[in-house]
C-alpha cells in the first residue's frame, strides 16, 4: 500500500521556465560566449541536473560544463529562483493528499538548499514532511541518487510503499531505478512520448487528476 509520494519540484509543483532558462543563458554567454535568441530552446535544461543538461544539450566538455554550473548558480541564487511560478491548483491538491493520509516529500535534482527557498516562498514546505534535493559539492546529483537519500531519510520504507510524480523522464527512470512506481504529469516539461518512453507507470493529464489517479494506483 503507497504511503509516501515523492515529489518533483520543477515543473511538478512551480513552473521555473524563466528562472531557469534566463540563467542557463547567463552562464552560457558568460563562460563560453554562446548567444541565445529564443529563450524556449533552453527549456530541455528543466529537469536534468545542470553539468549533464549542458553536456547533453551544448556538448560541452565536463570541466567547461561545471563552469558553466557555477556561473548558472551565481544568477539563480540571487535572481532566478524566484523567477518562478506557483501552478495554482497545487496547494489544493497537496492539501487533499496530506488529509488522505499520505507522506509528501520533495525528491528534486534541484541543490536542496533552493527546493527549500522555493517552497517556502510559495508556503508549500509545510505540506512536507522531507525536502530532498542534490547537495552542491555533486556527492548527490542523479535523480536516483535524490531518491535513494530521500528513502533513507524516510526511514527506507518498503519501496512498494513509495510513489514519485514528477514531468521528466529522469523522475521515472529514476525511480524504477530505485524500484518504485511513478506517475508522469503531462502539464511539466515532458512529452507524453517521453514519459511513456521513460515507462510511467501512469500519466497525469492535469494536476487535480493526480489524487484520482494515486487512488487507482493504491487498492485499499
Amino acid at each position: 500500500m503507497i504511503k509516501f509520494l515523492f515529489f518533483d519540484l520543477d515543473g511538478t509543483l512551480t513552473d521555473p521556465k524563466e528562472g531557469i532558462t534566463r540563467s542557463v543563458d547567463y552562464a552560457l554567454r558568460t563562460v563560453c560566449d554562446i548567444q541565445t535568441a529564443d529563450l524556449d530552446t533552453l527549456t530541455p535544461y528543466i529537469g536534468p541536473p545542470l553539468v549533464d543538461g549542458f553536456m547533453e544539450n551544448h556538448h560541452l566538455d565536463r570541466a567547461t560544463a561545471e563552469r558553466c554550473r557555477d556561473a548558472y548558480r551565481e544568477r539563480y541564487r540571487t535572481v532566478g529562483l524566484l523567477e518562478n511560478r506557483l501552478f495554482p491548483e497545487i496547494p489544493a491538491v497537496l492539501q487533499t493528499l496530506k488529509q488522505q493520509g499520505y507522506t509528501l516529500c520533495v525528491a528534486t535534482s534541484k541543490p536542496e538548499e533552493f527546493a527549500v527557498r522555493i517552497l517556502e516562498h510559495f508556503d508549500l514546505a509545510g505540506y512536507f514532511t522531507i525536502i530532498s534535493g542534490a547537495t552542491m559539492d555533486g556527492r548527490i546529483s542523479t535523480k536516483q541518487e535524490v531518491i535513494q537519500n530521500t528513502l533513507r531519510r524516510c526511514g527506507n520504507p518498503s519501496c512498494s510503499q513509495v510513489l514519485m510524480i514528477g514531468d521528466r523522464k529522469h523522475d521515472i527512470e529514476g525511480a524504477h531505478a530505485c524500484d518504485i512506481a511513478a506517475i508522469g504529469v503531462l502539464y511539466g516539461f515532458g512529452s507524453e512520448a517521453e514519459l511513456q518512453t521513460a515507462g510511467a507507470d501512469a500519466i497525469a493529464l492535469s494536476i487535480t487528476s493526480l489524487p484520482d489517479i494515486i487512488a487507482q494506483m493504491n487498492p485499499c
